[in-house]
């Protein structure tokens, strides 16, 4: 029995805490809570996509490297997200330009277009099946939306040089075939995978080149020392001549990390749903080329099909660090206003996590500055805003040449300048729920 609304919903799986990638997936043996001191090189507080591509490549150029992750690998964003793989920020270019000029903006591009090429040779080389799919779409739900989405594309071709395929209505069937969609435009580079399988994949990459890994093992304090810095957990401690803190939403509030620096990101609560597989001539009417789609709303929706032909789904975000209730007849309903044909069509899981915002969407690299001259910094990624599978792996590549002696590239990213949110600890939260109702008003116009 039931009503027809739950006999859609899998009721045992929609709120678990644990999504549909780590269902399916089975796990290496885990590797044990760091016990007693341990001298490093490196020390990598966080066991993501940044703190494990850092790694990696510390790795390979002989550093001896120690990862600290509080809970499992791939455990949070890394591992829990839309699976798409873009190039660019989650900021507009013009955001990069009006801070670095157009010149360091184009470098700041290209360097982001080498973060696909990135996972494209990391999958290769450590043969790393995480179901890769080629091919993305950016689609518009309405005349207003068309002319912004058509004025952008004009300017990446022309100033960027990164030229898509313009789709028309008549021609977005192609792609997508949906009532719901104006016009759209698609990018060939880019594309989907399993985030969770290239996370782990990633991780295994780092073991094998002869890095350290700890999982269930939080880091409760920093000290810095002269010429190194002590990273102290529940049972143990590293030291390490130097040090990436990868934690994003998770390090504010650790001890030893100065505050201003939680100050500059929000988490941000996004929620994601998969149906249950369908049949591969219903995909084909959906989406012939499995293509990832996302739309070019403020609020956006995204979603892709996933290897096993269910449509995958990201529409529903809480500024407020509140879960939604009703999560999954929430996500469902996006499901059915993008598809109509799936209205019965049972969600089976429905998931959702943090992710860390800045204020103006553009990635913070900093280096904390060192105590004392025989101190070295200490480096920190945060801010990816949503837009992170990606660039987050470039992040570890810059921040590990920059600690081999070239930070070139690292500090074209670190010149760019961050404000805190307003309100402070007790009002920044609902001055930006009421900041985000404005955004989601304009949407609708």
């Amino acid at each position: 029995g039931g009503s027809p609304e739950s006999l859609l919903l899998n009721t045992d799986l929609a709120l678990s805490r644990q999504s549909w990638y780590a269902e399916g997936v089975t796990r290496p043996p885990a590797h044990p809570p760091l016990q007693g001191e341990v001298r490093a090189d490196v020390a990598v507080v966080g066991g993501g996509l940044a703190g494990l591509s850092a790694a990696l490549e510390l790795a390979q150029r002989g550093r001896s490297v120690v990862v600290l992750e509080a809970q499992q690998l791939g455990w949070a964003a890394s591992g829990r997200n839309g699976g798409q793989a873009l190039p660019g920020l989650a900021c507009d270019m013009a955001e990069i330009e009006a801070q670095l000029g157009l010149g360091e903006a184009r470098r700041v591009w290209a360097m982001t277009i080498e973060a696909l090429t990135l996972i494209h040779a990391r999958r290769d080389r450590h043969r790393i099946a995480c179901d890769w799919q080629s091919g993305a779409l950016t689609v518009a739900v309405n005349a207003r939306k068309t002319r912004a989405l058509q004025a952008w594309v004009d300017r990446m071709a022309e100033v960027y040089d990164y030229r898509q395929q313009w789709l028309d209505r008549s021609a977005l069937p192609l792609h997508i075939r949906s009532p719901r969609y104006d016009s759209g435009v698609y990018d060939r580079r880019s594309g989907h995978l399993h985030p969770l399988k290239y996370a782990l994949g990633l991780a295994n990459a780092v073991w094998q080149n002869g890095a350290t890994l700890h999982e269930q093992t939080a880091v409760t304090g920093i000290e810095r020392h002269r010429g190194v810095t002590l990273l102290r957990t529940a049972n143990g401690q590293v030291m390490a001549d130097q040090v990436l803190l990868a934690g994003n939403v998770h390090l504010p509030g650790l001890p030893g990390l100065p505050s201003s620096r939680g100050a500059h990101i929000m988490p941000v609560g996004t929620y994601v749903a998969v149906t249950e597989p369908l049949p591969p001539e219903k995909m084909d009417a959906l989406l012939p080329t499995r293509a990832a789609v996302c739309d070019n709303n403020f609020s956006l929706d995204y979603f892709r099909p996933t290897a096993d032909q269910r449509l995958l789904y990201g529409g529903k975000v809480s500024y407020s660090t509140v879960t939604p209730p009703n999560l999954a007849a929430r996500m469902r309903s996006h499901i059915v206003r993008t598809f109509p044909s799936l209205a019965y069509t049972p969600v089976t899981h429905a998931w959702g996590g943090f992710v860390d915002i800045t204020m103006n969407r553009a990635p913070e690299f900093v280096r904390l500055p060192a105590d004392g001259a025989a101190s070295a910094p200490i480096y920190l990624v945060q801010g990816f805003s949503g837009h992170g599978l990606a660039l987050t792996g470039l992040a570890g590549k810059l921040v590990a040449e920059a600690m081999c002696g070239d930070a070139g590239r690292f500090d074209v990213f670190s010149r760019l300048r961050h404000r805190p949110f307003p309100g402070g600890e007790r009002l920044r939260t609902p001055s930006l729920v009421l900041g985000m109702l404005w955004y989601r008003l304009k949407d609708l116009l």
